[in-house]
């Protein structure tokens, strides 16, 4: 009891001084770091989590830094966290939410994604010749580029099915339009798709390693998310105390307690 109320008094009076370290974006990963720690691949979501652990941890131990006059009982909260810049930021550059893994992942993915953005561009290219072209006016349903299973398409009228070659890959529910994939695109269409597949396959490599990585510090992270969330509920006791401008019990030699009473609505 004596500690628990010492570590109250300690974060109330940080409260006063510092105000409240930053508990954001600490979230349990420890079903997580148990699948990367049996090789799992972890998806970014789960990365994007452990990275939060990590940032907290960084935040409270830069707030621990602010730290003045005699020591408390927390300093040894504080001074058993872990910091791990360099994986934090590894995941933070790798994956940009969780939706989106970044270009600069891997020198590997950018090249890919180069050549992802000069196939689609070719293909484009062809195909805006098409639409522009006075010859295929009669031809085609709209000017217009669309995508069809992911391949680039124009829309061509159904009397017209033979005028523009190409692979049909879709038809209006009216039946009156065909979407066609004209000859000329198909190879980049082709070398788009195979690009994909290369980036799907870098993309697994990239969650793998930070995977990897992560488990290599499973034990650090678990703990630290321990001691934050243990700190979480001590400055919360604090936060509660300051508000209701409480005073601590005087715990008498015999075991008996005397409560000065401050009076207070909810005390009353």
């Amino acid at each position: 009891v004596l500690r628990l109320l010492d570590e109250t008094d300690a974060a109330k009076e940080r409260l006063g001084l510092h105000g409240s370290p930053s508990f954001s974006g600490v979230k349990d990963v420890s079903a997580a770091l148990t699948r990367a720690d049996h090789g799992g691949m972890l998806n970014t979501r789960e990365l994007l989590d452990i990275a939060g652990v990590l940032t907290a941890s960084r935040r409270v131990v830069d707030y621990d830094a602010q730290r003045q006059g005699e020591e408390t009982v927390l300093d040894r909260l504080f001074t058993s966290l872990h910091t791990n810049k360099y994986l934090e930021e590894q995941i933070r550059s790798a994956i940009l939410d969780e939706e989106t893994i970044a270009d600069t992942a891997s020198s590997e993915l950018a090249d890919i994604r180069r050549k992802m953005r000069l196939a689609a561009s070719k293909g484009r290219q062809i195909l805006q010749r098409i639409i522009s072209s006075p010859s295929y006016a009669k031809v085609l349903q709209e000017a217009l580029i669309t995508q069809r299973d992911g391949r680039f398409v124009v829309p061509v009228k159904a009397e017209c099915k033979g005028s523009l070659p190409g692979l049909v890959h879709d038809v209006s529910s009216s039946g009156a339009t065909l979407f066609v994939e004209p000859m000329g695109v198909v190879q980049a269409n082709n070398e788009l798709k195979e690009l994909e597949a290369k980036e799907e396959k870098e993309i697994d490599r990239i969650l793998y390693a930070l995977s990897g990585e992560a488990a290599s510090f499973s034990r650090d992270i678990l703990w630290d998310y321990d001691i934050l969330v243990h700190l979480d509920l001590i400055f919360a006791r604090g936060e509660l105390s300051y508000r209701m401008n409480a005073m601590r019990p005087e715990i008498k030699k015999d075991g008996s307690v005397y409560l000065r009473h401050a009076r207070h609505p909810l005390l009353d």
